[in-house]
């Protein structure tokens, strides 16, 4: 079987070379599998041998001309001698930092971007992404993984679900407040309200912190109940990210020895580490984003920072990563990144969200003013560990109508369409924004037995933002359905649908103001 499919791999394609493929020879074979499956669905695959940084940048150059849509490297880019017999690696590229080095970071940013950068402009303009295996029997695994994720999923709840796990920025009182409140405009405005988010926050004063000392549990939890993106924002190192701190002390997060403990039960997620230094994939140790994609039960791919990050240049790119996404629907995860690193650049900054991040940046940094130096050099530093080939699931489009406002304490008819038929889940709930209660002030740090259980009960009820709900099932492609709104609820508010079919499912929305009820 193996022949075979290397036999089918290195067989010229019919279609037009859109894919370069950078692979050293000893690993070839734990590819083909991969090649099989692309040549299949049509692209057109090249694959060139190792070298040099400039060998290989020349060999990508000249190999697709100007139908050239994507480039893979196969292998890690450990500081080895490349040009060794049975060398396995593939060297990155190191731009001068002007930026974030004078914050702490190195001199050099270590970065894949400058093979993908085609006319010498600082910017990607194909979609590039790197397989970080060291051996042909680990990245048999990883693509194993990829075929999984394209071939075997089965649809479900988990398409429409984003999980944050956020740590506290440490900048200040005033800077981290800044910072959850643009992470809050960027959950609002950059994901669509039919689906569903939750958030770990790692201050013990937020409704949305579990217990501390818990904190690790849920957040393999929010990983391993399936989503299509897990995230992690705040401080982090290369192979492992921040603690959470409360006046008890300090309390584990996620490192590189709980990969083991990665067990998705739907759908292995695509991981957004937006943090220092966790996708420091040149280091001679494996970082936390290699060790995270190697796992068998891990994500099928992370995108990750290499040096030092800061908080404006994370945001900007992690917001652009959102709308295109969800509003450019980007068909590829590397097409994802490289819509979102020239938008960072490219794209005006005089939307809401944009002057929000901008403004953010003046008090996180008011001595620099070069904002867009800080952006080019994140374009460098974040890397897709993983297939850019990798086609992103989607949900079908739902339609659904509801009133402009709606009375508290009266019914709410919602009606609607799915392209699909099954169940559907209609559910009234809250702007991402606010809450369905009023959550318990936490003036002091409690350690009661009592204490330790409101702070589970707080950060499951803040993560349920449904004030009504109910199943139906759709009949003829449209659904229907009256829903009780509470007598305490108002203001904004939306109407989410998620339908859920035999091979595919849909979602949708509609906003609905809650007005207070009548005296």
């Amino acid at each position: 079987m193996l022949a075979t499919c290397l036999a089918l791999a290195l067989t010229a394609s019919s279609a037009a070379p859109d894919t370069v493929v950078v692979c050293p020879d000893a690993l070839r074979p734990a590819l083909a599998p991969w090649l099989v499956l692309r040549e299949r669905q049509g692209h057109g695959c090249v694959v060139v041998p190792a070298g040099s940084a400039e060998q290989i940048r020349a060999r990508i150059r000249g190999a697709a001309g100007k139908s050239l849509r994507f480039v893979l490297l196969v292998g890690d880019a450990a500081p080895e001698p490349f040009g060794r017999p049975g060398a396995t690696g593939v060297p990155t590229h190191y731009t001068a930092s002007k930026v974030v080095s004078r914050f702490g970071g190195s001199a050099t940013i270590a970065g894949d971007n400058w093979y993908a950068d085609l006319d010498d402009d600082q910017l990607p303009d194909v979609a590039i992404g790197r397989l970080t295996a060291d051996t042909p029997p680990q990245l048999g695994r990883i693509v194993a993984k990829v075929l999984a994720y394209e071939r075997g999923l089965t649809p479900g709840n988990w398409l429409r679900r984003i999980n944050l796990v956020a740590g506290l920025g440490g900048f200040g009182q005033l800077a981290d407040a800044a910072i959850e409140a643009t992470a809050k405009r960027l959950l609002s405005d950059g994901i669509p309200p039919a689906y569903a988010t939750t958030v770990t926050y790692g201050s013990w004063r937020s409704p949305y912190c579990p217990d501390p000392r818990l904190f690790h549990a849920a957040a393999l939890a929010r990983f391993n109940e399936g989503c299509l993106f897990w995230v992690y924002m705040g401080h982090g190192r290369e192979r492992v990210v921040d603690r959470v701190r409360a006046p008890d002390g300090t309390h584990h997060i996620f490192d590189v020895n709980d990969c083991g403990q990665l067990h998705c039960a739907a759908a292995p997620p695509i991981a957004l580490l937006l943090c220092c230094s966790a996708g420091a994939f040149d280091e001679r140790d494996d970082c936390l984003a290699e060790e995270m994609v190697a796992a068998d039960q891990g994500p099928v791919a992370t995108i990750a920072g290499s040096r030092v990050t800061m908080p404006y240049g994370t945001s900007v790119l992690g917001a652009e990563m959102l709308r295109v996404h969800f509003q450019e629907r980007a068909g590829t995860l590397g097409e994802l990144l490289l819509q979102a690193k020239r938008a960072t650049m490219l794209r005006a900054r005089d939307d809401t969200s944009s002057r929000a991040i901008d403004s953010l940046a003046a008090i996180l940094n008011p001595a620099s003013n070069d904002l867009a130096a800080e952006r080019q050099e994140h374009v460098e530093l974040f890397n897709l560990l993983g297939d850019p080939l990798l086609r992103l699931p989607r949900a079908a489009d739902a339609k659904v109508i509801a009133p402009a406002s709606v009375r508290a304490g009266s019914v709410l008819a919602v009606a609607g369409t799915s392209p699909i038929d099954g169940r559907a889940a209609i559910e009234l709930v809250v702007r991402r924004d606010r809450l369905t209660f009023r959550p318990p002030e936490r003036g002091r740090y409690e350690t009661s037995d009592s204490a330790r259980r409101e702070f589970q009960e707080t950060y499951e009820r803040a993560n349920d933002a449904r004030l009504a709900s109910c199943e139906t099932a759709t009949a003829g492609r449209q659904f229907e359905a009256r829903l009780e709104v509470p007598r305490d609820a108002s203001g904004p508010c939306h109407v989410r649908v998620f339908v859920q079919g035999e091979r595919e499912v849909a979602v949708g929305s509609a906003d609905v103001t809650i007005d207070e009820a009548q005296p």
